[in-house]
């Protein structure tokens, strides 16, 4: 028999070691969509389902932080009409969100090259911000037009900048001096690190941050990833013996 949420959420409670942080690639929208004969842009809606699922499993499981990346900067290449499509539902989600996610506990973070938001997708993120801001039970970051290289480049920028400057010598730079000029400066790196549909790549993803991360491939497309899945993933992190380069006792 398959188990409920509710069997697979009292499971983890018994095992107890919950991921502090885990990192999403939400992947399979357009293969749901064409499975059902539909435009790409249905199956991203679909999504916007799982999304809500995969926060509200987050915080009944007790995790600390979730990452999903939404958008990367290589989408700026698809289409036009579907990049609009992504933008309208990025200020959809959030005007119907916001205020959910301000009741529930939920600090909202959004990370990327925002530069190249519409303005109406930029106030959107910079309302949820300011909306959500001071939430202590689930920090949500949400990665849109993001690059991991990209971003590795910009704290070398930073650490270049400070060396100029001469605010920082360069035998002081090290990996906490990366770390603080990385978007997740805040937060503790990901420990888990789920991609749905099945693809098994990283997709420029938290390059740096997912060194030690736990990786858990879902064939589930992600319209179809629910509380569930979810639960399952961490069960499946539970198992694990995580030795970070050591040999166990």
């Amino acid at each position: 028999m398959t188990d409920t949420a509710s069997d697979l959420l009292a499971r983890i409670r018994v095992h107890g070691a919950v991921p502090r942080h885990i990192a999403i690639i939400m992947d399979g929208n357009g293969r749901w969509a064409r499975e059902r004969h539909m435009p790409r842009a249905f199956g991203h809606r679909s999504g916007m389902k799982a999304v809500r699922a995969v926060v509200e499993a987050s915080l009944e499981a007790g995790v600390e932080w979730l990452s999903l990346f939404a958008f990367s900067q290589e989408n700026w290449q698809r289409p036009e009409t579907e990049v609009s499509a992504l933008m309208a539902l990025l200020e959809e989600y959030i005007a119907r969100e916001a205020a959910e996610l301000r009741q529930q506990g939920v600090c909202v973070h959004v990370h990327g090259d925002l530069s190249r938001l519409s303005p109406p997708a930029a106030a959107a993120v910079e309302r949820v911000r300011r909306e959500t801001a001071g939430g202590d039970r689930l920090g949500l970051n949400l990665f849109i037009s993001y690059g991991g290289r990209a971003e590795l480049v910009r704290a070398a920028r930073m650490l270049a900048e400070d060396v100029q400057a001469g605010r920082l010598s360069p035998e002081d730079i090290d990996e906490q001096s990366i770390h603080r000029r990385l978007y997740t400066a805040e937060c503790p790196d990901p420990d888990l690190l789920i991609r749905t549909s099945g693809e098994q790549r990283l997709s420029n993803f938290l390059l740096w941050q997912v060194a030690y991360a736990e990786l858990y491939i879902s064939s589930a497309l992600w319209p179809d990833f629910d509380r569930v899945a979810l639960y399952e993933a961490i069960c499946d992190f539970q198992r694990r013996d995580r030795r970070f380069g050591k040999v166990s006792t």
